[in-house]
């Protein structure tokens, strides 16, 4: 019995640290991507006439 509860308890751990480096990495993208979409913005704010 112990022996089952010892293999949930590692897949549980292994699958927790695999969504924690999924959400870094997804996290660090949309930033990069926010980050470079709003300075081509501001680049581009230059060549607006009213």
């Amino acid at each position: 019995m112990n022996e089952k509860q010892y293999k949930v308890m590692s897949q549980t751990g292994a699958s927790g640290i695999v969504l924690g480096i999924i959400a870094l990495v997804v996290g660090v993208s949309v930033g990069v991507l926010s980050i470079i979409n709003g300075a081509r913005l501001l680049h581009e704010k230059k060549n607006i006439t009213f």
